[in-house]
């Protein structure tokens, strides 16, 4: 029998790190301000979960991420500026970021890791199911991930995390997951994990990536979580306790994403996914391609 859980409606956006990968860039202004063709980045999170229906979003920042804040509040000067030269294109995309979600925000203060992160939010999310959402991963939203999360959280209850396989070699670079399949061919039951294991001793090559549906169980672990890999509270081994003890807050899921997905958390990463979204754009993608072929041609004939 399908059981039925509270409906998921608050997201929270962890936004407290340095973003010291891209310095000096970052030094005055929070990484997920930076541009990924002419949106900031944290733009595209927060438009995912107000897609999948998480239309109250709590953004944990810390110092220098004003920006933030203003950039999902009203531009009074700047509307009625473009309002008087009757541009009503660009009018639209400022007022856009600000009808997206009711936004909160809280500071985390002392960064002591995601779990950390996760858990000022406590306080806003209360004893509902939540959605947590990394600015780094961008998901396209033709391939509607954190919606088939929801799906999975509302049917089986407990936590769900977005899965993804990548080659074994680079299981290092994540959290790893030990997996059991399920009927659904998109779902596993997850048994354990490991945050960043080393290739020989990982669990299985599907790495967990920056998306979860998290059970508010997961508050009183992190309380009870001891600083792990690199001294940090992790996420990661907070849900090992979940999938080791489902009587603390129900099973945890994993949904395996096979979809787009844009890295923006590393430079070269960054670099790909603007290019890869402005070839899909339709106002600058045929131009944009034709510069691209011609600019390869040309570096290739280079001796």
């Amino acid at each position: 029998m399908i059981q039925s859980h509270p409906r998921i409606s608050k997201a929270v956006i962890p936004a407290a790190g340095l973003g010291t990968r891209f310095l000096p860039a970052t030094k005055a202004t929070p990484k997920e301000m930076l541009p990924v063709v002419d949106k900031p980045a944290i733009q595209y999170v927060v438009e995912e979960a107000a897609a999948a229906g998480l239309d109250d979003v709590l953004m944990v920042t810390g110092r220098n991420k004003r920006p933030l804040e203003d950039h999902f509040d009203r531009n009074y000067e700047l509307e009625s500026a473009l309002n008087r030269k009757g541009d009503a294109a660009r009018l639209a995309k400022v007022q856009e970021s600000s009808d997206l979600a009711t936004m909160h925000y809280v500071r985390q203060g002392d960064p002591k890791g995601l779990g950390h992160a996760v858990l000022c939010a406590a306080p806003h999310v209360g004893d509902e199911p939540f959605a947590v959402l990394l600015g780094d991963d961008l998901i396209d939203p033709r391939d509607p991930l954190l919606q088939r999360m929801v799906e999975v959280q509302e049917q089986h209850g407990g936590s769900v995390v977005a899965l993804m396989e990548v080659d074994p070699e680079q299981i290092h670079l994540y959290g790893s997951a030990a997996v059991e399949t399920t009927t659904d061919s998109d779902v596993v039951r997850v048994s354990g994990l490991v945050e960043k294991p080393d290739p020989a001793d990982a669990p299985s090559n599907y790495a967990i990536i920056g998306r979860y549906v998290l059970d508010p169980a997961v508050f009183d672990v992190l309380r009870k979580t001891e600083p792990g890999r690199g001294g940090e509270i992790q996420l990661t081994d907070a849900l090992q306790q979940l999938a080791e003890d489902e009587e603390i807050g129900g099973p945890v899921h994993g949904v395996v994403f096979k979809g787009r997905r844009y890295d923006t958390g590393d430079r070269g990463d960054y670099l790909r996914a603007i290019v890869r979204l402005a070839c899909e754009r339709e106002d600058l993608g045929p131009d944009f391609r034709t510069w691209l072929r011609r600019y390869v041609t040309e570096e290739m004939q280079q001796p």
